[in-house]
């Protein structure tokens, strides 16, 4: 059960959810609450989940591991969501497909299987946040699918500093091996593009840093690239 503090997050980070007062309260009536450590696992392919998790503070990642050690990043749940993988394989009873990891210290609310399956039958307000979700994650996948498959990594690359740039600020504090990750290519593919961007004037890279020095420079190279 969650206190009253837990409660409020929830209600102000899921606002669909809390439109329906008399299911916010039977969702925090069951619900438990947890924490977990940047780094730590959360699923490996084959586990059987038994909660979904809704997130109130923090990150995770979810993401493909091939034989061959590259990782591709399927997405990310931040604050206000919850995995669609995890809910998939409640209600179909399925086995996770993917690996899960915590990137930053991660709040969640905990919901039981019995209940994700019960609401998912009985109540139209969580039928419909869960739906949701997958539409959007659903079209999160096909994106990354045109991606992969039909664009240049170069301006792969410069779409993702461009797109750090708009949603945070021009200093990345990352390692090529996570862009690597996330693009779905090697380090060294990335190492090498990003030596080619520096050479250009548009980045500065350090140990564990990479400064977007030329805005404007960047944006014109990834017009270039189309």
């Amino acid at each position: 059960m969650l206190n009253a503090r837990q409660a409020a997050t929830l209600a102000e980070l899921y606002p669909e959810l809390a439109a329906d007062t008399a299911f916010l309260d039977q969702l925090a009536a069951n619900a438990s609450a947890a924490t977990l450590k940047a780094g730590q696992a959360i699923c490996s392919p084959g586990d059987h989940c038994e909660r979904l998790a809704l997130v109130t503070a923090g990150s995770a990642r979810v993401y493909k591991l091939a034989a061959s050690g590259r990782e591709i990043t399927l997405y990310r749940i931040e604050p206000g969501e919850c995995c669609i993988l995890t809910a998939s394989c409640l209600l179909s009873r399925r086995s996770f497909p993917a690996d899960a990891t915590v990137e930053r210290d991660l709040d969640a609310i905990l919901i039981p299987a019995p209940r994700v399956i019960e609401w998912t039958r009985m109540h139209e307000v969580w039928r419909n946040f869960l739906w949701g979700l997958l539409a959007a994650r659903l079209a999160d996948v096909i994106g990354l699918v045109e991606e992969v498959a039909f664009r240049r990594m170069d301006m792969r690359l410069a779409d993702y500093l461009s797109n750090h740039v708009e949603l945070h600020d021009a200093t990345l504090h990352t390692t090529h091996g996570q862009i690597a990750a996330d693009l779905g290519t090697s380090r060294e593919v990335v190492s090498r593009l990003l030596k080619d961007l520096e050479q250009r004037g548009l980045v500065v890279l350090s140990r564990g840093k990479i400064d977007i020095s030329d805005i404007v420079g960047l944006h014109d190279f990834r017009q270039q690239c189309d």
